[in-house]
């Protein structure tokens, strides 16, 4: 008879703990969108690219790559490499939507070329001279 109750008290306690743990996950939410909607008004792409688009007609020939970032922000993708024995860095921001699979690619980016520490050009003429 012992053993009998101990075992019923177990199962209640144990069916007690998943109903209170069961009322505690009740208010929980998953959001697995795919990042390109429009309720965002934080982060949406559309304002990421105008937000880009402003700011590479505030960029002047001869800045630096400090004043980029500073200006810009961390650059979607970039490349680096030596050129003559210049450091050319190549910075790109997105600009526009070509795909509608939520990810950014390099042909949604314009690059900023920078060379010997300073902006060189930006756009694709500029990237397809170095």
């Amino acid at each position: 008879m012992l053993i009998q109750e101990v075992k019923v008290k177990t199962k209640l306690l144990g069916l007690a703990f998943f109903g209170i743990a069961s009322l505690g996950l009740t208010g929980c939410v998953v959001n697995l969108g795919d990042g390109e909607s429009d309720w965002d008004s934080n982060g949406s792409w559309e304002k990421v690219q105008d937000k880009n688009r402003d700011n590479l007609s505030k960029i002047s020939l001869g800045m630096s790559k400090d004043q980029v970032v500073t200006l810009m922000g961390t650059a979607d993708f970039n490349e680096a490499y030596i050129q003559q024995d210049k450091d050319v860095y190549v910075l790109f921001y997105r600009t526009q939507r070509t795909h509608s699979d939520g990810k950014t690619t390099k042909d949604e980016c314009t690059p900023v070329v920078i060379s010997n520490n300073a902006v060189v050009g930006w756009g694709e003429v500029a990237y397809s001279k170095i």
